[in-house]
């Protein structure tokens, strides 16, 4: 493809780095990440040899949408640009695949870094349960210990108790759901089953009851 030799496509490029306070084209490639022989490829109007991924950061740098880029720094007569617009296309399209398949491969991690955590659980919580099942008179704070790793994982997680089954709080209508009766915020309630908080968003509210005076 044949570019202008005369044609200035530094001046439309210095105006829109104005707009949002760039300075220079060394800056420009320091905030949109991208190396200064992209940015001169783009001085150049030579978009169509530049991959979408990096058309895409100088736009988002420019804050300017990436339609806009291309139509002021680009010279592609008619079939030419059909032909660019294919090729983005199937850049785009690349792009959305390899976002899925580093997606899958994140989901994987955690799910392993996961199994990890809980594998003891996962090999001994069974039979710990068939044993139960089978003697009823096994004492259930033995299993207790088997759980641990349960809780490791919730750490790891930030998630955290609102409060102990059993313990007695005030009520607080904002994290405490009644089982039953009624209560005034700030009456003397026992946890039922215990709530969770993960960092300042609230999960579960604690279920609790009023306790008889």
């Amino acid at each position: 493809m044949s570019q202008s030799a005369d044609k200035d496509f530094n001046h439309p490029l210095q105006q829109l780095m104005q707009r949002v306070g760039v300075s220079s084209f060394k800056a420009l490639s320091r905030k949109a990440g991208v190396s200064e022989r992209q940015v001169r490829r783009l001085r150049l109007g030579q978009v169509s040899q530049m991959r979408m991924e990096t058309l895409l950061k100088i736009s988002q740098a420019l804050q300017v949408p990436i339609t806009e880029l291309l139509a002021t720094f680009s010279e592609i007569k008619l079939g030419e640009e059909l032909d660019a617009q294919a090729a983005l296309k199937q850049e785009y399209q690349r792009l959305q695949a390899q976002i899925k398949q580093l997606r899958e491969s994140l989901m994987q991690e955690f799910q392993q870094a996961s199994l990890q955590v809980l594998e003891s659980w996962l090999l001994q919580w069974p039979t710990a349960a068939y044993a139960a099942q089978q003697n009823p008179q096994l004492p259930a704070v033995r299993l207790l210990a088997l759980v641990r790793p349960v809780d490791q994982l919730l750490q790891q997680w930030g998630v955290e108790a609102i409060a102990s089954v059993g313990e007695e709080v005030s009520y607080d209508p904002r994290q405490h759901q009644l089982m039953q009766g009624t209560a005034q915020e700030g009456d003397r309630v026992k946890v039922r089953y215990t709530g969770y908080r993960q960092g300042d968003k609230l999960l579960y509210r604690a279920k609790v009851s009023p306790i008889e005076e």
